[in-house]
């Protein structure tokens, strides 16, 4: 008898269809919302990512083509282009380092032939190299490569949840044109 009596309410409650569209709308319309907005900030730090690579791609195959010297002007005119293709430029979020590492064969290990630096917390250098071993290519002796590091944080426009992000890359190119792309230490000549 009580059995019957819940499958009859049960039923009567599957097959009832009347209902407050407010009620739904004020339940639902949050959620839906939200996940407008989540959609919204995972597809801008998707495109946001792409843009930082292929910027570092972009830098790095402006410096492997060059065949003069650089020098600390042309630097800071690379990192101006980083900041106008990230669309970063008002932000100082943006840092960025070129060097130039060569591997010896007979040392078994890497040199630093030059490095610029525009806003990372360390300078490379010979001594701290090796830490990036892992990461740098197989390369002939006496081969050298151009190695551009940047990192921008990405901010989401709205808060879901989602921390600010940083956006690291790590390009290497070999020179295109010329065996070494050499430093203008601004007395007239370079250094290797």
């Amino acid at each position: 008898m009580l059995t019957r009596l819940l499958k009859s309410r049960f039923k009567r409650f599957a097959q009832d269809n009347s209902g407050s569209i407010t009620v739904e709308f004020v339940l639902a319309m949050p959620i839906l919302f939200w996940s407008f907005m989540a959609a919204y900030v995972f597809f801008d730090g998707y495109r946001q990512s792409a843009v930082n690579l292929k910027a570092a791609y972009t830098i790095s195959d402006l410096v492997s083509r060059e065949t003069s010297f650089i020098d600390d002007d042309y630097i800071d005119s690379m990192l101006n282009l980083l900041q106008l293709m990230t669309d970063a430029s008002s932000s100082g979020d943006v840092t960025m380092r070129i060097s130039v590492i060569r591997w010896d064969q007979d040392d078994d290990r890497y040199y630093l032939d030059w490095s610029a630096n525009r806003g990372f917390s360390e300078e490379l250098t010979n001594a701290n190299l090796n830490d990036l071993k892992d990461r740098l290519p197989t390369m002939p002796d006496n081969e050298r490569v151009i190695l551009v590091e940047t990192n921008n944080v990405f901010v989401p426009l709205f808060n879901i949840g989602m921390d600010d992000i940083n956006l690291s890359n790590f390009v290497f190119t070999r020179p295109r044109f010329v065996s070494q792309v050499p430093w203008d230490n601004g007395e007239g000549g370079g250094s290797a």
